[in-house]
Protein backbone atom coordinates (compact mmCIF):
# COMPACT_ATOMS: atom_id res chain seq x y z
CA UNK A 1 0.00 0.00 0.00
CA UNK A 2 1.19 3.19 -0.96
CA UNK A 3 0.48 6.25 1.84
CA UNK A 4 0.63 9.51 0.30
CA UNK A 5 1.20 12.40 3.17
CA UNK A 6 0.84 16.35 2.83
CA UNK A 7 3.54 18.76 3.07
CA UNK A 8 2.86 22.71 3.26
CA UNK A 9 5.93 24.84 3.07
CA UNK A 10 6.23 28.26 4.04
CA UNK A 11 9.54 29.71 2.73
CA UNK A 12 11.18 29.46 -0.68
CA UNK A 13 13.73 27.19 0.96
CA UNK A 14 12.54 24.64 4.05
CA UNK A 15 13.58 21.59 5.75
CA UNK A 16 10.42 20.53 7.43
CA UNK A 17 11.27 17.59 9.64
CA UNK A 18 8.69 14.94 8.60
CA UNK A 19 10.19 11.78 11.09
CA UNK A 20 7.42 11.64 13.55
CA UNK A 21 4.90 12.01 10.86
CA UNK A 22 7.01 8.47 8.64
CA UNK A 23 7.13 7.04 12.50
CA UNK A 24 3.29 7.27 12.69
CA UNK A 25 2.22 5.59 9.50
CA UNK A 26 4.86 3.07 9.92
CA UNK A 27 3.17 2.30 13.96
CA UNK A 28 -0.23 2.67 11.69
CA UNK A 29 0.76 0.28 9.46
CA UNK A 30 1.31 -2.75 11.84
CA UNK A 31 4.93 -3.83 10.37
CA UNK A 32 7.47 -5.38 12.64
CA UNK A 33 10.31 -5.84 10.43
CA UNK A 34 10.56 -4.19 6.64
CA UNK A 35 11.09 -1.36 4.75
CA UNK A 36 9.93 2.62 4.57
CA UNK A 37 10.91 3.83 1.55
CA UNK A 38 9.52 7.58 0.83
CA UNK A 39 9.68 9.18 -2.89
CA UNK A 40 8.99 13.08 -3.90
CA UNK A 41 7.43 13.15 -7.24
CA UNK A 42 8.58 17.36 -7.31
CA UNK A 43 11.14 18.10 -9.28
CA UNK A 44 12.27 20.94 -6.60
CA UNK A 45 12.03 19.05 -3.79
CA UNK A 46 14.08 16.25 -1.88
CA UNK A 47 14.34 14.32 0.39
CA UNK A 48 17.34 13.97 3.58
CA UNK A 49 17.98 12.38 6.50
CA UNK A 50 20.15 14.05 8.54
CA UNK A 51 20.97 15.58 12.08
CA UNK A 52 17.26 16.68 13.70
CA UNK A 53 18.67 17.63 16.92
CA UNK A 54 20.51 20.57 16.33
CA UNK A 55 18.43 23.25 14.08
CA UNK A 56 22.36 24.77 12.85
CA UNK A 57 22.74 21.69 10.70
CA UNK A 58 19.82 22.34 8.57
CA UNK A 59 20.72 25.98 8.28
CA UNK A 60 24.53 25.27 7.35
CA UNK A 61 23.23 22.37 4.80
CA UNK A 62 21.40 24.96 3.41
CA UNK A 63 23.51 27.79 3.82
CA UNK A 64 26.13 25.51 1.58
CA UNK A 65 23.69 24.43 -1.39
CA UNK A 66 23.29 28.31 -1.62
CA UNK A 67 26.85 28.73 -1.83
CA UNK A 68 27.01 26.01 -4.48
CA UNK A 69 24.00 26.99 -6.11
CA UNK A 70 23.58 30.61 -6.11
CA UNK A 71 20.14 32.04 -6.16
CA UNK A 72 21.17 34.15 -9.65
CA UNK A 73 23.74 33.10 -12.15
CA UNK A 74 23.30 32.49 -16.39
CA UNK A 75 20.52 29.98 -15.98
CA UNK A 76 18.56 28.97 -19.23
CA UNK A 77 15.75 27.58 -17.38
CA UNK A 78 12.53 29.98 -18.12
CA UNK A 79 10.86 29.83 -15.04
CA UNK A 80 13.59 31.27 -12.62
CA UNK A 81 14.02 28.24 -10.70
CA UNK A 82 17.00 26.64 -11.47
CA UNK A 83 18.69 26.45 -8.68
CA UNK A 84 15.66 24.59 -7.30
CA UNK A 85 16.04 21.85 -9.65
CA UNK A 86 19.40 21.70 -9.28
CA UNK A 87 19.19 21.27 -5.26
CA UNK A 88 16.56 18.57 -5.65
CA UNK A 89 18.99 16.87 -7.53
CA UNK A 90 21.74 17.07 -5.46
CA UNK A 91 19.60 15.97 -2.50
CA UNK A 92 17.76 13.28 -4.38
CA UNK A 93 14.00 12.23 -4.30
CA UNK A 94 13.91 9.57 -1.63
CA UNK A 95 15.07 7.67 1.21
CA UNK A 96 14.20 4.37 2.46
CA UNK A 97 14.96 3.40 6.14
CA UNK A 98 14.73 0.00 7.54
CA UNK A 99 12.05 -0.91 10.23
CA UNK A 100 12.85 -3.21 12.94
CA UNK A 101 10.31 -4.09 16.50
CA UNK A 102 7.73 -1.28 14.67
CA UNK A 103 10.42 1.07 14.64
CA UNK A 104 12.26 3.51 12.07
CA UNK A 105 16.01 2.64 12.85
CA UNK A 106 17.35 5.62 12.76
CA UNK A 107 20.42 6.79 14.70
CA UNK A 108 20.37 8.69 17.74
CA UNK A 109 20.63 12.15 16.28
CA UNK A 110 18.82 11.40 12.81
CA UNK A 111 15.65 13.00 11.12
CA UNK A 112 14.08 13.19 7.79
CA UNK A 113 13.36 16.21 6.37
CA UNK A 114 11.08 17.10 3.43
CA UNK A 115 13.43 19.71 1.37
CA UNK A 116 11.76 22.79 -0.18
CA UNK A 117 13.71 24.36 -3.13
CA UNK A 118 10.50 26.22 -4.66
CA UNK A 119 8.33 27.43 -2.21
CA UNK A 120 6.25 28.12 -0.60
CA UNK A 121 3.92 25.23 -1.57
CA UNK A 122 1.62 22.43 -0.95
CA UNK A 123 3.71 19.36 -1.63
CA UNK A 124 3.33 15.67 -1.33
CA UNK A 125 5.13 12.41 -0.44
CA UNK A 126 4.82 8.89 -1.13
CA UNK A 127 5.39 6.23 1.68
CA UNK A 128 5.51 2.68 1.07
CA UNK A 129 5.97 0.83 4.08
CA UNK A 130 6.83 -3.18 3.04
CA UNK A 131 7.31 -6.28 5.19
CA UNK A 132 10.17 -8.43 5.01
CA UNK A 133 9.75 -11.13 3.20
CA UNK A 134 10.36 -13.68 6.11
CA UNK A 135 7.24 -12.31 7.78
Amino acid sequence: MIHKVEVATKARVEFVNITRTIQELVHSSGLENGLCTMYVPHTTAALTINEGADPSVVQDIIAQLDTMVPQHNRYRHLEGNSPAHIKASLMGSSETVMVESGELLLGTWQAIFFCEFDGPRRRKLFVRIVPDSSQ
